[in-house]
């Protein structure tokens, strides 16, 4: 622990790494294309004059989701991976909680949400609660990219990529049952959208931290005594800190 920063310092601490924040934005902004353009080909509500019509509108909402289906896939991926590689509070022990204080955590946190605690328990990068959350989040990830391909696969006129994902096809055992999870869930990641830009809001005001400022900066203004309650203070690359 550094001699330099003092009981009631606040720290700039650097929590979310560049891949980290890309992948973020990547998959957000590609939920929201994918949304639009899925729902779009489920449920054509665009009627255009014979001469617009030539332009074959729904091959072209096709192509665009097929493109982000590629981005947002590889974003995910990507951010998968870097649980492995990135820093302590992007990886993979902050979102399955294998540690002890981290389940205790949980509860705490759940406690805030439901207004039996004043003060949320100070964490600096997910919270116990928020991480197992995400777990599920990236499972409903990983069930889109798997039921979309499976779905892709019928349509596919390369040989090869027509064979690799016909392989999701036994999965879900038919096509329409690939579609009818496909559209559910993302149903279910759009509910999940409002609610995590509402509760990153609460947050950034309640701990008045800068929560949403660090998906585009990755800094945090966090208490020193919040790095020593979760256990983050060793590896964490603090920029300076401010007297309060």
């Amino acid at each position: 622990m550094s001699a330099a920063v003092q009981p009631g310092e606040v720290v700039q601490v650097y929590v979310w790494e560049w891949p980290v924040r890309l992948c973020h934005w990547l998959i957000a902004g590609s939920i929201v294309a994918l949304a639009a353009t899925g729902m779009y080909m489920g449920h054509p509500f665009i009627i255009f004059g014979e001469v617009v019509r030539q332009q074959f509108l729904m091959g072209v909402f096709k192509y665009v989701h097929f493109l982000f289906a590629i981005v947002f896939s590889c974003s995910v991926v990507a951010r998968i991976g870097w649980m492995f590689s990135g820093n302590r509070f992007s990886r993979w022990d902050k979102l399955v909680p294998v540690a002890a204080s981290r389940r205790t955590g949980i509860v705490n946190a759940l406690r805030f949400y439901l207004f039996r605690l004043r003060k949320p328990p100070g964490y600096v990068g997910h919270n116990p609660l928020a991480g197992f959350v995400y777990v599920g989040v990236f499972l409903l990830y990983l069930v889109q990219i798997t039921s979309g391909f499976a779905l892709y696969s019928d349509m596919a006129h390369v040989g090869l990529i027509h064979w690799a994902f016909s392989l999701l096809k036994p999965l879900y055992g038919s096509l329409q049952t690939a579609r009818f999870i496909h559209h559910g869930v993302m149903y279910l990641l759009l509910g999940f959208a409002v609610h995590h830009v509402y509760s990153a809001v609460l947050m950034s005001q309640v701990e008045a931290n800068a929560t949403m400022e660090s998906m585009f900066s990755g800094y945090k203004f966090v208490k020193r005594d919040d790095l020593v309650h979760a256990g983050d203070w060793q590896g964490a690359a603090i920029r300076r800190g401010i007297n309060v």
